[in-house]
């Protein structure tokens, strides 16, 4: 018996741990919720809640091992209940409970849902038994073949995906990564470029003609700058050939 309850307290142990990881991980996703809901993004989203999925996994492997006792077999009763506040409750659930009284017992330590919820289930089973068992039967080969038809579309996409990388995997080179590499560092850093002489200039500076306006003499009359040659009148005969 001793061993039993050994076991009992640490297998309560374990779970108080594992539930306190998994409220850990829902109160830290409600503050980004509420702190950071402006520049929250999808990825972080699906992180929280794979992060949730796995405390709870966590915590269903250990309800479900072997090691574990079976806890459905035992019953929780109050052994005392009191009006007056109790600190190590309040500690233990973070001022939730402040009491174990006659109010809280009841919904701490039922094991059957509330009334209202029990009637609830009650009616829908009830409708859900109505349904004519050739109709559920239907409803229900028809929701299987939807469900066939999609997991067969999602498994030729599957299919056709891998085809297609591995045939592109088997596709040859195209291009050469050492002319990539060179042409990056020709364009980058200039290498393997030969520096070409820029052509002869001549560097002879042109020379203005003379302004006329600007010479000396008459500032007013422009000087000739043909050459005639006048010979005496008297040396030639004016009908000589």
């Amino acid at each position: 018996m001793q061993r039993e309850e050994k076991v009992l307290e640490a297998t309560t142990d374990a779970l108080v741990s594992r539930v306190q990881d998994l409220k850990n991980a829902i109160a830290a996703f409600l503050v980004k919720l509420e702190t950071e809901s402006e520049i929250l993004t999808w990825p972080t989203v699906l992180d929280n809640f794979s992060l949730i999925s796995s405390h709870v996994n966590t915590l269903s492997r250990l309800l479900k091992s072997d090691k574990t006792p079976a806890l459905r077999n035992l019953a929780l009763l109050p052994l005392l209940l009191q009006q007056e506040p109790d600190p190590e409750l309040q500690k233990l659930t973070e001022e939730r409970v402040p009491a174990f009284n006659h109010e809280v017992v009841p919904d701490y330590l039922r094991t059957k849902p509330e009334p209202d919820v029990e009637h609830r289930d009650k009616q829908l089973l009830a409708r859900a038994n109505q349904v004519a068992p050739e109709n559920a039967q239907r409803q229900i080969t028809s929701l299987n073949k939807i469900s066939g038809n999609i997991i067969e579309l999602v498994s030729n996409a599957k299919d056709e995906w891998e085809s297609e990388s591995g045939s592109k995997a088997n596709l040859p080179m195209t291009y050469s990564q050492a002319d990539t590499n060179a042409l990056v560092s020709a364009v980058t850093f200039g290498k393997n470029l030969k520096q070409m002489k820029p052509p002869n200039v001549s560097t002879t500076p042109m020379t203005r003609p003379p302004d006329p306006s600007m010479q000396q003499g008459n500032p007013g009359k422009t000087q000739s700058s043909i050459k005639t040659s006048i010979k005496s009148a008297s040396n030639v005969h004016p009908y000589s050939r």
